[in-house]
């Protein structure tokens, strides 16, 4: 972030917040555990003890994780292991099975729940690093589908799609720093509002080591036979086996794009325009509803009113009649167009795009600085997401206001939305207390947590279950799944090395 970017945003808040920045600690004075154990001597060339690496491999990105980053604060992985083929992970989980060591699966580390730290009482833990495995192995041009290594980061996917000119055009916010593996173990939403969002969409089959076995499900396009061998793997967030390989549909790059923005007086006005959208059969890619507060803190605009944006693409045909009348159906519900606000909104969707993309960065400088930045997000039907929202808001204003001693920012918007319902998503920007930004942040956390499994929604639309995330998904799930799931942890992973305390307690 340059400093013309930090003094815009700066402007946006209350200064009495804003302190000196932590200094980013040099990895030599963190003062790291020693490895207690080594990595097997057939297994030491893709094994590795720096300190960096270790450090690395300790925690997600979320903002607990980076406070606690910044102060030092790490339980480090006792060796990284970046396995160069299926059958080095073969053997690290045998060798993990046999010394009782725990086993945490890591992609990007882009992990906003605590996914990928460990905080069990085994005598060792290590962190498995799949990146060295990495290559779009094959590519079926008839079926328009390619076979890719799980440890693809978003980039470098991408790369090797364009050379045979295609794209997954899959594209969650943590696109550079997450990998193919991550966002099937984690069910991941992609940045598309409605159509093939989810990775699960994307999914002809897969292969999965566990410690009981490798498991490859047939390559289909759809099938009958059965529960779905794959639905048991998706969002299993390494618990039950490491997924090695995926054949996933791709598609031709788009080349036809069309945009706009609308402006609302009213948020409820515009939740109902944008239901009408989504439910009219056109499917934009883009239709994300920014309130007057997301508004303000994201895209600058100053006149109180909630932003609509609205995009389409096709790689097959133009896209501006379908675009024209999304607009029409906004228009008809009380939005405002660029040359009818008061206020220019033409610029909404590049300045939005802007900030999505930087706002990782800006969360951690702030963080730096002594605001409390963080984001939740959940999903719920229609019928309730007036309420959601709105009890949402005021729970948590509530909440901060209780925990910080001050009120705070709640701000909303919709990442994607579907027919039968919508995914709101909450920034919660407050003043934080020195030492106790950790504690503050799971107080408001918990509060959020509490009012959406309350009223029906999810605990998470996107961001996966991990620790975090834990004691509510474990009342949003069946107790009957959740005994299946527990004995299919006990079978495919007998010693419980996988993962320890995600998804299971």
């Amino acid at each position: 972030m340059d400093e013309a970017e930090w003094a815009e945003l700066m402007a946006r808040l209350p200064p009495q917040w804003v302190s000196a920045p932590l200094p980013v600690p040099r990895v030599e004075d963190l003062g790291l555990r020693a490895p207690r154990v080594a990595p097997p001597g057939a297994l030491a060339k893709v094994c590795t003890t720096d300190p960096a690496e270790r450090a690395g491999h300790s925690l997600g990105k979320a903002y607990r994780d980076v406070v606690r980053a910044l102060r030092g604060e790490l339980n480090p992985p006792d060796f990284v292991a970046f396995p160069e083929s299926e059958a080095d992970i073969v053997a690290l989980l045998d060798w993990a099975g046999e010394a009782d060591v725990a086993v945490i699966p890591y992609g990007g580390g882009s992990s906003v729940v605590g996914g990928v730290e460990y905080r069990g009482d085994r005598p060792a833990h290590i962190s498995l690093d799949l990146t060295r495995l990495d290559q779009v192995l094959e590519v079926d041009r008839a079926s328009r589908a390619a076979r890719v290594q799980g440890g693809a980061l978003g980039p470098v996917l991408e790369r090797q799609l364009g050379e045979h000119g295609y794209t997954m055009r899959h594209f969650p916010q943590s696109f550079e720093f997450s990998t193919v593996g991550g966002w099937l173990a984690t069910r991941a939403g992609g940045h598309f509002a409605m159509g093939r969002t989810h990775i699960d969409d994307f999914v002809e089959s897969m292969r999965v080591v566990s410690p009981s076995g490798t498991s490859e499900s047939r390559r289909l396009p759809a099938s009958g036979a059965g529960p779905s061998p794959d639905r048991l793997f998706l969002g299993s967030e390494g618990t039950l086996g490491i997924i090695t390989e995926a054949w996933l549909r791709v598609q031709d790059r788009p080349v036809h794009k069309a945009s706009d923005s609308l402006s609302f007086g009213s948020f409820d006005a515009a939740l109902n325009s944008v239901r009408a959208i989504s439910q009219s059969g056109l499917d934009p890619s883009n239709c994300r509803l920014l309130d007057a507060a997301e508004a303000a803190v994201n895209t600058g605009r100053t006149d109180g009113a909630c932003v609509l944006l609205l995009g389409f693409e096709s790689a097959d045909h133009p896209v501006h009649a379908a675009l024209a009348r999304a607009v029409e159906i906004a228009s008809d519900g009380g939005g405002l167009s660029a040359s009818e606000s008061t206020q220019d909104s033409s610029g909404a969707v590049g300045a939005w795009r802007s900030a999505f993309l930087r706002m990782p960065y800006r969360r951690d400088a702030l963080a730096r600085s002594g605001v409390l930045v963080e984001t939740f997000e959940t999903a719920c039907t229609w019928d309730k997401a007036a309420d959601v929202i709105s009890s949402t808001r005021s729970a948590v204003a509530a909440a901060i206001t209780e925990t910080c001693g001050e009120p705070g920012i709640v701000t909303c918007r919709l990442t994607h939305v579907y027919p039968d319902g919508v995914a709101p998503y909450f920034t919660v920007i407050a003043r934080a207390r020195a030492g106790s930004e950790v504690q503050m942040w799971d107080g408001i956390k918990a509060a959020a947590s509490e009012i959406l499994i309350g009223l029906g929604a999810t605990i998470t639309h996107h961001h996966a279950v991990g620790r975090d995330h834990f004691p509510w998904y474990s009342r949003q799930r069946p107790d009957p799944f959740a005994r299946v799931l527990r004995a299919a942890k006990d079978s495919l992973d007998p010693s419980g090395i996988l993962n320890p305390g995600v998804l299971f307690d």
